[in-house]
This record gives C-alpha cells, sequence and structure tokens, in this order.
C-alpha cells in the first residue's frame, strides 16, 4: 500500500485509490504520516485540528476521529493495528507500506548522486521521475498547524531544488529552446523566485531572442519592486549586463 502526499491526500491499494471526504480525519492521517513511526502527542493533534481553540471535549472528538481513521484504513488485505495508541498519544506504523515523498526524495537523491559522478543524463532522468510523483500541491489545499505547514514548505522547497538543478542540467546539454516554454510557466507560478528567470533570460538568449531575454529581466524587476521593494539579486543584475553586451561566455560552446 502506499500513501500519497504529493497532491490530495489519497491511499493507494492496488488499483483502488481511496480519498478522505473528512477534513479533521484528513488532518489526523495527514499529522500521523509525517510523523510515521513515530508518537504524537493527543496535544500535537489537537493543535493541528484546532489551533490554539480546541472545543470543551476535543479530547473525546480526538478518540472518534482516529477510530473514523481506523476503520477507513481497514480492509480484507490491510492490517487493523496500522494506528496504534501510544502513550501520549498515537503511532502509525507504516511496516512495508510507503510514502510517494520518500520515493521522490530518494530519487532526488539518486541524481545528485548521477550529478557528482559525472552522468547528467542519468541524473535528468532521476529528476524527471521525481518530478513526475507530483500531482500538485503537497497535501492539496489542506493547511492546518505547525507540523502540517512545515511538511508543506520543506517538501515544496524540495521540489524547487530538484527543478532548478534538472533545468540547470538541461541548459548545459543545449535543451534552451525546449525550455522556454516550461520557464515561462515556472516564472508564472513562482513569481518571486528569481532563480528561474535567470534559466529564462539565458535559455532565451541562446536562441536568439536577446530581446525576448531582457524583457524577462524588467519583468522581474517590476515583480520583485511591486511585491517586495527591493531589486532583483546579483545574479540576474550580471546576466541582465552579460545579456547587452554580448558576453560570449554566456554561449553554450564557452561552458564546454
Amino acid at each position: 500500500m502506499r500513501y500519497d502526499v504529493l497532491g490530495t491526500l489519497r491511499v493507494v491499494d492496488g488499483p483502488t485509490q481511496s480519498f478522505i471526504s473528512a477534513r479533521k480525519v484528513e488532518t489526523v492521517l495527514a499529522v500521523l504520516l509525517i510523523r510515521a513511526d513515530h508518537v504524537v502527542t493527543m496535544d500535537q493533534l489537537m493543535a493541528e485540528i484546532w489551533s490554539e481553540r480546541p472545543p470543551a471535549r476535543a479530547a473525546a472528538g480526538l478518540h472518534v476521529y482516529i477510530s473514523q481513521l481506523r476503520k477507513f484504513l481497514h480492509g480484507p488485505d490491510r492490517d487493523v493495528h496500522r494506528v496504534v495508541t501510544h502513550s501520549p498519544g498515537y503511532l502509525l506504523r507504516l511496516g512495508g507500506d510507503q510514502l510517494d515523498c520518500d520515493i521522490f526524495l530518494d530519487l532526488v537523491s539518486q541524481g545528485r548522486s548521477c550529478v557528482r559522478e559525472g552522468r547528467p543524463e542519468d541524473a535528468c532522468d532521476r529528476f524527471e521521475q521525481a518530478l513526475g510523483l507530483w500531482r500538485g500541491p503537497v497535501l492539496g489545499d489542506l493547511r492546518s498547524g505547525p507540523i502540517i505547514n512545515g511538511f508543506v514548505t520543506w517538501l515544496a522547497e524540495a521540489r524547487i531544488e530538484c527543478l532548478e538543478t534538472l533545468i540547470d542540467l538541461r541548459l548545459d546539454q543545449g535543451e534552451h529552446r525546449e525550455l522556454v516554454g516550461r520557464l515561462y510557466a515556472l516564472t508564472a507560478e513562482n513569481p518571486l523566485h528569481e532563480a528561474f528567470y535567470r534559466q529564462l533570460m539565458l535559455a532565451l538568449y541562446r536562441s536568439n531572442r536577446q530581446a525576448d531575454a531582457l524583457g524577462v529581466y524588467r519583468m522581474a524587476r517590476a515583480t520583485l519592486n511591486d511585491e517586495l521593494g527591493v531589486e532583483p539579486c546579483r545574479d540576474l543584475r550580471e546576466l541582465q549586463r552579460a545579456i547587452l553586451f554580448g558576453d560570449q561566455q554566456l554561449d553554450l560552446a564557452a561552458r564546454r
């Protein structure tokens, strides 16, 4: 069985996909998965469900959600004891089950190893496989207390880092024309992430689109000024100057 958190939370058991419709039960499962094989206290679970204002009978309500979760996870070929009571709270036993985020992180690690070993094509393959596991934002639109929010932020950053590394490798392999569309989409999805603007400017410049590359710089500068009141980072400013002067160091041949 596999638990998928790289998108809306779901449980995949062979050909069957199961989703939890009850928001609070979904929150409990998400927290237990994030801390799989470790005890999550009742106070931590209640904070994730109700933030700082738990109702008077919060403990009783939590017991109900745990019971509903156990029923959800139970099946003819499933261990009924996946979620166990363990003072001072509860624990989800992962056992032989999988988490898609663990698979993602393992593939990213393999990709980094390939980079260090000088195997860029294999690295790209691993990174693409890792990114292919994502179906949407981590845990969909489920946002709650510090455990879930911290986990979501951490994995989102890991995905961004994976994308950056993959695109740098693809640029080094001369795939600048193929990357332009993807990078336009990434800058739209991540308007404050300067690395994607840098990569898009470089891809456009190498595609003989100098004016478009400089237009991306202006777009990045306007966005950063409007949203944060800051100028682009030094890397972006230096790249803009290099493009203006047609610096040959930007050409792909100069990197080989």
